[in-house]
């Protein structure tokens, strides 16, 4: 036991690294990118092109971890992770940084099921809930602090650039000095969009729904905050406060969907997001900064929650021995939607302005509730007593999805398949 609780301690310390360096880069790449004069529409294709390598590393990195194994994986992953962070100070042009976006997104995901692998290694049947809510935990609150690097922010001198990289490197020092012996790498297999579609339509829109508005959000939202007046140091609070509120209404509408029909619950924070985004603009219209935070709580808190009821709903429609599959094809229809979301969003913004980003949540949020009154009509509820329980899971790759204590149990010497 001992053991065990020395090699999560040090995987949540690389993973909190990880996400305090990829959480600033982002929002800072967003930033200077506006700061320089780039519309809307390069910032968004920039920001799309992180999810599209975040994309194919869940597709393609198992080979090359299976290839040269865990640790050497991981050390290379995070040093051209750290290597293409800095590079992002010796020119701002968005098709430099949208190749550099592309490769860093190949290299979390990379990352993500190094140390997602790793995880299940060490999780049992009893432990698996306790280790899911501590990772999911690290991954939102060091995403949230890391927007604190864009105080950083020095067009002169690229301070926060470095200071990025420095963190991105120290990241692999817990792993790189693990005398764990690394995991096998499962076998990635994951449901065809057709065939999740069938088992559960508003569960593979509502998720795919869920990627476009959350990548739109990294993306975009701190344009929207500049714009808003915040100034440098404003923005970096906004998106702290924003994915702070990820975490806020996850349980308490998960449970509430344990009890109800969970679509009801799905079409009522889809209706819901639609309109606290109108809310944002309005507050936005009016000047209001501090009531701008408020409303970003609460945005922030249906928005990151309409991917865990989806993969709830999802699971309700599928055998107990196919969740694990189904899940990762979820999540492959998340990625997708964050790749699309921030070239739509992006061109309502530069169609509008920045209050476009909203009125394209706006969109998102009425198309999911309306899908899934349509659903409603066509498809009898899952009995409340027949639903499986809920539970918050991380939208990063396959390989996170056999810790979800949801799943069938496994003895330790199975090799999970996804």
């Amino acid at each position: 036991m001992p053991n065990t609780t020395r090699t999560v301690r040090s995987l949540l310390v690389g993973v909190a690294l990880l996400m305090l360096g990829n959480g600033g880069l982002g929002t800072l790449v967003s930033v200077r990118l506006d700061a320089a004069g780039f519309g809307s529409l390069a910032i968004g294709i920039v920001g799309a092109a992180y999810f599209a390598g975040l994309t194919a590393g869940s597709l393609f990195a198992y080979t090359v971890i299976i290839r040269v194994g865990h640790i050497r994986a991981f050390a290379a992953a995070a040093s051209v992770l750290s290597a293409a962070s800095l590079a992002h100070a010796l020119s701002v042009d968005p098709t430099f940084w949208a190749l550099l976006r592309i490769t860093e997104g190949f290299c979390m995901a990379s990352l993500y099921m190094c140390i997602e692998s790793w995880l299940n290694d060490v999780a049992t049947n009893e432990t698996r809930g306790r280790l899911l809510s501590l990772y999911m935990v690290t991954l939102y609150g060091a995403t949230a602090l890391g927007q604190q690097l864009l105080n950083l922010q020095d067009p002169e001198r690229s301070i926060a650039f470095m200071l990025i990289s420095i963190l991105l490197s120290l990241a692999l020092v817990p792993v790189a000095l693990t005398r764990t012996s690394p995991p096998a790498l499962p076998d990635i297999v994951s449901f065809s969009f057709a065939r999740l579609y069938r088992a559960s339509p508003l569960g593979v829109a509502g998720v795919f729904v869920s990627g476009m508005v959350i990548g739109s959000i990294y993306g975009l939202a701190p344009v929207f905050g500049t714009a808003s007046g915040f100034g440098v140091s404003g923005t970096a609070l906004f998106m702290t406060v924003l994915i702070s509120g990820g975490m806020l209404l996850q349980w308490p509408l998960g449970r509430l969907s344990d009890r109800f029909d969970r679509r009801a619950v799905i079409i009522g924070l889809s209706l819901g997001l639609a309109a606290v985004s109108a809310g944002m603009i309005g507050v936005a219209g009016l000047g209001g900064q501090l009531g701008l935070l408020l409303v970003a709580v609460l945005f922030g808190g249906l928005s990151f929650t309409l991917y865990p009821l989806c993969l709830a709903h999802t699971n309700d429609h599928v055998d107990r021995s196919e969740l694990v599959a189904a899940s990762g094809g979820l999540i492959l229809a998340f990625s997708v939607g964050a790749t699309v979301g921030p070239m739509l969003a992006s061109a309502t913004m530069e169609a509008i302005g920045p209050a476009g980003l909203f009125v394209f949540i706006v969109g998102c949020g009425l198309a999911a509730g309306l899908f899934g009154l349509w659903r409603t009509q066509v498809r009898p509820p899952v009995p409340a007593d027949e639903q499986g329980s809920f539970q918050p899971v991380p939208q990063t790759t396959p390989v996170a999805v056999p810790l979800d204590p949801r799943h069938e149990p496994r003895s330790q010497d199975d090799v999970t398949k996804i």
